[in-house]
């Protein structure tokens, strides 16, 4: 005698597939990223002198940076290795949303959904180096140029890090607003006229980002508060050949 599933059954079906599908996709981007960690961490200590680099270039003849804590020569490397994975793993976790994601949204969709998602990548990258090659040097200069007479500067390893990786996460961040434009006016949440409008309110937005995410000295926060002003103005000018995003009929 043949059974028939209840409606409720059929309609939790999907659901579960898509749960599976999600958690196979998470345990993929995991996999990828302790792939990438093993050899990463067997140059931890000379990826943590690279990236130390632009501190070190100006730290006065006689000083180094230091260790306060027994395992900071263990971790620090670690959690710099452990990072940079997830940096470097980006495009494939990235890979594993769209490919989630995809199967969801139209042609016309996809034809927009994806170059954005690239773009994003690449955009993310640059903030990183942006802030790696131009920020950091700058920064460090002057905080080494203003320590009072008879004070020797001394960095901790551990504090370094957790300063640098603040910064690249806030300028790889703040690097995505072109893309974030680009959205708000193809899903039709604002249009490229009102976001002109509200320019003054947006300059204002960067610079109270630029104060929150960065550390409390003027220099991080201008190179911060004006790349995101320029970054807004691209987004206006790209999203002007984007048109809103329109659902098909049924």
């Amino acid at each position: 005698m043949s059974t028939k599933s209840s409606p409720t059954e059929e309609e939790g079906q999907p659901l579960i597939e898509h749960l599976v599908e999600l958690r196979n996709r998470i345990l993929h981007s995991i996999v990828a990223i302790v792939i990438i960690f093993f050899p990463l961490f067997y140059f931890a200590n000379e990826l943590y002198t690279f990236i130390s680099e632009p501190l070190r270039e100006f730290l006065p003849e006689g000083t180094s940076m230091i260790a306060t804590e027994v395992a900071s020569p263990f971790l620090t490397p670690f959690k710099l290795s452990l990072v940079l994975s997830l940096f470097v793993a980006m495009p494939y976790i990235l890979h594993q949303i769209w490919g989630f994601v995809a199967p969801g949204l139209y042609s016309n969709e996809k034809r927009v959904a994806l170059p954005l998602l690239l773009s994003s990548i690449l955009l993310f990258y640059a903030g990183i180096a942006f802030a790696f090659f131009v920020v950091f040097p700058l920064v460090f200069a002057f905080f080494t140029s203003v320590a009072p007479d008879g004070v020797a500067i001394m960095t901790d390893i551990n504090r370094y890090l957790d300063f640098v990786l603040k910064l690249f996460f806030a300028f790889g961040l703040a690097f995505e607003i072109p893309i974030a434009t680009m959205l708000l006016i193809w899903t039709g949440a604002t249009s490229t006229e009102s976001l002109k409008r509200k320019r003054p309110y947006v300059i204002i937005g960067c610079f109270i980002f630029g104060m929150i995410l960065t550390p409390p000295d003027v220099i991080s926060q201008i190179l911060l508060a004006i790349p995101m002003w320029v970054l807004f103005e691209l987004g206006i000018i790209f999203s002007t050949v984007i048109k809103p995003r329109k659902t098909p009929k049924s």
